[in-house]
């Protein structure tokens, strides 16, 4: 009985190291901007539809299996040295990562060049070396919610394919 007890131990103790191995990588995602490059910026509808990509974005990441890793939007702002530095500033982004105790941090952009479509922008940078690994894009025509969040799937398909081929030897 006293083997077997043990057997029992090291049975639960090799499965939980083994679910640890395959646990989800923290992802910290930051509030998107919206760059509006039409004749008529700033639109209260695309201020609105901006503002919920972080959200859905999150939802979808949860959803591929990420724990998702909250930023301060006050921590952001301090960061942020004007519209674009984020994005363009990966050693910054990372910083931000690491003090969320995030592996990744995503940095994202709604880029409205046309009042027919938009680029959904994301920058997946590590936190470990400050690195970007990631530059997507996805092109979303129209502004219905529901072709924003196919945006947002496509975006999330490209991060995850990202993620994966960094784990593989």
């Amino acid at each position: 009985m006293n083997f077997r007890i043990r057997q029992l131990i090291v049975l639960a103790a090799l499965c939980l190291a083994s679910l640890n191995g395959f646990a989800g990588q923290r992802i910290a995602v930051l509030d998107f901007e919206l760059k509006d490059l039409t004749l008529a910026p700033g639109i209260p509808s695309e201020v609105e539809r901006t503002a919920g990509i972080k959200a859905m974005l999150e939802n979808e990441l949860v959803k591929a299996g990420y724990e998702v890793v909250p930023v301060s939007l006050e921590a952001q702002q301090s960061a942020n040295a004007g519209v674009g530095y984020l994005f363009d500033h990966d050693d910054v982004a990372a910083k931000l990562a690491i003090q969320a105790g995030a592996d990744y941090i995503l940095v994202g952009r709604l880029h409205k060049p046309s009042f027919l479509f938009v680029y959904l922008m994301g920058h997946l940078v590590s936190a470990r070396d400050s690195q970007l690994v990631g530059n997507y894009v996805s092109e979303i025509k129209g502004s219905d919610k529901k072709l924003t969040l196919k945006g947002v799937e496509d975006l999330v398909v490209k991060i995850d394919k990202t993620l994966k081929a960094i784990k593989q030897p």
